[in-house]
């Protein structure tokens, strides 16, 4: 296997600049997330990777060695799209063997190699079958049994279960987490979705506008993400935000809403009073409370089954909020809640970043 690593890693088409500078390191063996808003740059960069899009500016390095001007052939990378993208009058096992034929590997070391791929993804009762004869899972897997079998250092994955439904997303994500566990390989993965994100990756990467904002694993984000951006992007449904004015009195801070109401917060180093400031709350971390300073004016309830939804606004925002169980709430409803201070972040409002 081999690490990657990007450097100063710039892309344009013409004088639109999609990533002006980027600098990442995957490790040998890591499972790295990338995810961001639709455009952020993110498909790119995994094309850049794989040698489908020519790098501008920097370096590319996989496993030592620049890699900037190497054909994608040469990269000795193995590439999932979200199209399948499987012939479809060949059968998986066909499908499977078409890499090591074409490049030339011996019938009996392909038939080894189609084997043990389709033992990993549990593909061995389909192998006679044609691709319209089996679900949208077995394709995806197929596609990726095509890609093991190049025994590739680099595995590259192009948001490959937007096209499945929910249930077989939850599935392919076991899949792909077990894939990772047996051939212990560096995988760079794209998607938009923040549950494959948070659960299959060792770090995350988040981007926006061609631009890292943060990386970390799945908690330190989560849990201390640097900026709004990555505070609103990360979680589902999102963090709650709420302007008030940071109000610092001795060791004690609060911030205050517009209409007056004030919420305890914990007491941020170096800040003065009187700062504009949003705070963020996780919406399973507001509280109900009949005292409670944050006013929900209920537009939308929407029961799922362990939990209740609930749409609203607060200061003339719309927020979201999730209660465990089921509470009776209606649509209409003014509920007063509280947040404890150490579940509330504190952003600043101008730059956006946390404070």
């Amino acid at each position: 296997m081999a690490d990657i690593t990007l450097k100063d890693i710039k892309k344009s088409f013409h004088a639109l600049t999609i990533i002006p500078s980027l600098d990442l390191t995957v490790a040998d063996g890591e499972f790295v997330v990338i995810v961001g808003p639709s455009g952020c740059g993110k498909s790119t960069l995994l094309r850049m990777v794989a040698g489908l899009e020519p790098i501008t500016g920097g370096d590319l390095m996989i496993g030592g060695l620049r890699a900037n001007d190497l054909p994608p052939q040469k990269r000795n990378i193995s590439m999932v799209f979200q199209s399948y993208a499987l012939f479809p009058h060949l059968t998986v096992e066909q499908n499977i063997a078409f890499g090591p034929e074409v490049r030339g590997v011996d019938r009996a070391e392909t038939k080894k190699r189609v084997l043990r791929a389709a033992e990993i993804l549990n593909l061995t009762p389909y192998l006679d079958r044609k691709p319209s004869e089996i679900s949208g899972g077995q394709r995806q897997r197929v596609a990726m049994g095509r890609a093991i079998v190049r025994d590739p250092d680099v595995f590259l994955f192009d948001e490959p279960l937007s096209n499945l439904d929910a249930h077989l997303r939850v599935e392919m994500r076991t899949e792909i987490k077990r894939l990772h566990s047996a051939v212990k390989a560096t995988v760079l993965y794209v998607t938009h979705d923040q549950i494959e994100a948070m659960t299959l990756a060792d770090r995350i990467v988040i981007m926006n506008e061609g631009r890292i904002e943060q990386v970390g694993t799945p908690l330190e984000l989560y849990d201390a993400p640097v900026n709004r951006f990555v505070a609103g992007f990360l979680g589902s449904p999102s963090m709650a935000f709420i302007e008030g004015q940071l109000l610092v009195e001795g060791n004690n801070a609060v911030v205050e809403l517009h209409e007056g109401s004030r919420i305890p917060v914990r007491k941020p180093a170096g800040h003065k009073s009187n700062c504009a400031v949003e705070i963020g709350v996780r919406p399973d971390n507001l509280l109900f409370e009949k005292s409670g300073p944050i006013k929900l004016y209920v537009e939308v309830v929407e029961p799922t089954g362990s939990e209740v939804l609930v749409y609203g606004q607060v200061a003339g925002r719309p927020i979201r909020c999730a209660f465990r169980g089921r509470p009776e709430i209606s649509a209409g409803d003014i509920l007063h809640l509280s947040a404890t201070p150490d579940t509330i972040h504190i952003f600043d409002r101008q730059s956006g970043l946390r404070i």
